[in-house]
């Protein structure tokens, strides 16, 4: 076997474990972006405790058809890039979706989030779910609701009785 087919497998068995440990995969069509704009992409999905990176298409696919995560092949036609990250589901789609409307050339391809395929429409509208702490504040709000306003009832009662 020659050496570039060794290089090979270890790429794909580099993905597989990438996406056996991801709870998210977003794929990205990454034409037009900047070494600066993709590097600055790479320092966001690693800050969020993600994985940005660029592989050969025939190898992405090679690696998820192994683990039986299926993409549609029109997914892995141009350049693409994939965001896996281990423990949020959110993240890699928000990634995608703030750069591609700040860079206008990076394109939401499809995505795969705990064991089911997005299409580009779901993985924006999965971009678009508020963040956890947002969501736990609103939950907060409406939980404290009811005994703010009895609280504020009961005061005014007790204000116009004495």
């Amino acid at each position: 076997m020659s050496a570039n087919f060794e290089n090979k497998k270890v790429v794909v068995s580099e993905i597989e474990e990438l996406a056996k440990n991801a709870k998210s995969i977003v794929l990205v069509d990454y034409r037009g972006l900047t070494v600066a704009q993709v590097t600055e992409l790479r320092a966001n999905a690693r800050n969020a405790g993600g994985v940005y990176k660029v592989y050969k298409n025939r190898l992405m696919k090679i690696a998820f058809d192994n683990l039986g995560i299926t993409f549609p092949a029109s997914d892995f036609e141009g350049t693409t890039a994939v965001l896996f990250h281990p423990t949020d589901e959110v993240a890699p789609a928000k990634i995608a979706l703030d750069g591609a409307k700040k860079y206008n050339v990076l394109k939401l391809k499809s995505g795969y989030v705990d064991g089911k395929y997005y299409n580009t429409e779901e993985v924006t509208a999965l971009a678009n779910i508020p963040s956890r702490e947002v969501l736990l504040a609103q939950l907060l709000g409406l939980l404290t609701s009811p005994m703010r306003s009895l609280a504020v009832g009961l005061s005014e009662v007790a204000k116009k009785n004495a």
